[in-house]
């Protein structure tokens, strides 16, 4: 007598799946079925099609599976609904202070929460079903509330810095209410119980906190199970100020004060030397990479940066999209392109970051350090029903003879067809289910002019536009 067949809510039957599981399978005729929020099996086709009887059952012929991508560095206020807006010849100080600072310091909390649902919106539809947010959230409320309602998986976290540049500026109070807003924000959207949206200790980094906070934001991420994450070295002017201020480089330092280690996520890192690569492999620290802001703002990421030597030494790296007025794009398949491609060239090595390890770094890596491994990632039975339906019935993906080849270096997000995050359907048939497209298209348009305008900057452009 056979097994009776266990009743499921969602199987896809006929499709490629890339698992990114321990020994990296891809199925060229597989099946996935999901029960609630969970992957319940993975495999082949027949094989997994006589074990279950499916609710609702996809033809997946049409379709590549991947895991949901895991944008690890993403500015989800301000720069969405300002796309563009800055000249792309700028240096990052006119950038940072000149630019990005005063947009994001003028905006509202319901253009906040404007602008976190049309990035929510984006990442979906280009595959990105998880991200851990950038630090630049001014009203992490209406943040919180306007994600809720889109269905994505994220880490945010409340603006926060605390060192005193002005001597007239009271030192203690700065760290006092950046310590005591963490943790408000950390308790009251907890980590606990694995929920779609948490918060987490989000420093601006950089040169922006003092050695309390960067201890203080260390002891919530542990004692919370969540993680922190912060901007550093993107130019020389992190590690010249850490190696004036306290006589060593940036990470050197970290180390010392008992920050680094597997909670935490430094972003961008590129001007770094071999002893601090070393230090971050010792302790497991995570690496963002945002290779599209990298090349656009003209870090040296490709001169100077060590990534082969981290990859090599065992760092992790993920990736990032950044801002959408730094990579301009949040989607995480551009990133991988030019991850793949960015190195090879520099050093002329073309063993550097291939499609597959890119791949890694954009899930597997991600959702480590998204603090998420066992949940997310790859494509497992029992992790969380997180992936993307890519359409190979377009030229780029025909012939499909490699399909990791083919997801890195051929495709993007615009073939991106649907986009499942904790069993929940968000994206079908390339469009949102949860975010009505032509209202929020039409809000963000409205609200960019009056944004800029009382940020005090005019759009500049070369041509007469008439």
């Amino acid at each position: 007598m056979s097994e009776p067949r266990i009743p499921v809510d969602l199987l896809i039957r006929g499709a490629w799946i890339v698992t990114m599981d321990e020994t990296r399978r891809i199925y060229r005729d597989g099946a996935l079925a999901v029960i609630g929020d969970r992957i319940h099996a993975v495999g082949p086709s027949a094989e997994v099609e006589a074990r279950v009887s499916a609710r609702e059952v996809i033809d997946g012929s049409r379709f590549v599976l991947t895991p949901g991508f895991v944008n690890c560095h993403v500015h989800i206020t301000g720069e969405p609904i300002t796309r563009g807006a800055v000249p792309d010849d700028t240096d990052w100080e006119a950038n940072v202070m000149g630019w990005l600072i005063p947009t994001y310091q003028a905006q509202t909390p319901e253009e906040e929460r404007l602008s976190a649902r049309f990035a929510a919106l984006e990442m979906l539809r280009t595959g990105t079903t998880c991200f851990v947010e950038a630090g630049t959230i001014l009203d992490l409320g209406a943040v919180y509330d306007g994600l809720a309602e889109t269905g994505i998986r994220g880490r945010i976290g409340q603006w926060a810095q605390d060192r005193a540049f002005d001597p007239a500026e009271d030192q203690a109070a700065l760290t006092a209410h950046a310590i005591e807003t963490l943790q408000r924000e950390v308790e009251r959207y907890s980590c606990a119980g694995d929920p779609l949206l948490a918060a987490w200790p989000a420093l601006v980094g950089h040169v922006t906190a003092t050695d309390d906070l960067w201890r203080a934001a260390t002891q919530l991420a542990r004692d919370h199970g969540a993680g922190v994450t912060a901007h550093m070295s993107p130019d020389p002017q992190d590690p010249d100020f850490f190696l004036a201020a306290t006589g060593k480089r940036p990470i050197a330092h970290l180390a010392e004060i008992g920050a680094l280690g597997p909670q935490l996520s430094l972003t961008h890192a590129i001007f770094l030397d071999m002893e601090e690569v070393g230090l971050l492999a010792g302790t497991g620290t995570h690496v963002t990479h945002c290779p599209m802001t990298a090349m656009k703002g003209a870090y040296g990421a490709s001169s100077a940066g060590l990534f082969p030597e981290m990859a090599a030494a065992g760092v992790q790296i993920q990736l990032g999209t950044d801002g959408n007025n730094n990579g301009n794009a949040a989607d995480m398949m551009r990133a991988m392109y030019v991850t793949a491609g960015l190195f090879k060239d520099a050093r002329r090595d073309s063993s550097l970051f291939s499609a597959y390890d890119v791949l890694e770094c954009a899930t597997l890596n991600g959702a480590s350090g998204a603090q998420m491994g066992h949940l997310i990632g790859s494509l497992e039975p029992g992790k969380k029903a997180d992936f993307v339906a890519h359409d190979r019935h377009r030229p780029e993906w025909t012939p499909l003879l490699n399909v990791v080849n083919q997801l890195v270096w051929s495709a993007d997000g615009r073939g991106v067809h649907s986009v499942w995050v904790d069993g929940r359907r968000l994206v079908e048939d390339y469009r949102a289910t949860t975010i009505d497209e032509d209202e929020i298209l039409a809000e963000v348009e409205a609200a960019a002019p009056a944004l800029l305008a009382r940020a005090g900057k005019t759009v500049p452009c070369r041509w007469p536009v008439l």
